[in-house]
């Protein structure tokens, strides 16, 4: 989804570009963003790996985490992959990648992480409706 967002953003890009920083800030501001991104996906999944349970949400969770990154928000994986989209998108200078960004935010927030969630509370019931009313969504 984040990759699609992306690609059509590029594409918007090539055919009419709209930038919108001043060129000296695009490079050190879209690394420092990028690096966050996976300094935070690398931590989720560290966290995902300590706690014996699966990465691939084709597969069954076995724990709720609770640790590393999973104490400040519910999905760092996908706020590391916005990142990543803002970090190319800052990194690019192009006003397209953030305007697509916005469409696939409200496809991740309804359609899968409504989804992730309605699945958590029903596996797991009042641990995960308590983790829920402690960690906030994204920040």
């Amino acid at each position: 989804i984040y990759l699609s967002g992306l690609a059509i953003g590029i594409v918007l890009h090539w055919f009419s570009p709209m930038p919108f920083l001043p060129e000296y800030v695009t490079f050190p501001l879209g690394v420092a963003i990028i690096v966050i991104s996976v300094v935070l996906v690398v931590s989720a999944i560290s966290a995902f790996v300590k706690a014996k349970t699966n990465i691939d949400v084709r597969k069954p969770t076995t724990s709720i985490v609770v640790t590393g990154p999973y104490r400040f928000t519910r999905n760092p994986i996908y706020l590391s992959m916005t990142l990543l989209v803002l970090g190319i998108a800052v990194w690019m200078d192009e006003s397209w990648i953030l305007v697509t960004l916005l469409p696939v935010l409200m496809l991740i927030r309804f359609g899968v992480i409504a989804r992730e969630e309605a699945y958590l509370t029903k596996k797991f019931g009042t641990e995960y409706i308590q983790y829920k009313s402690k960690v906030r969504r994204w920040l």
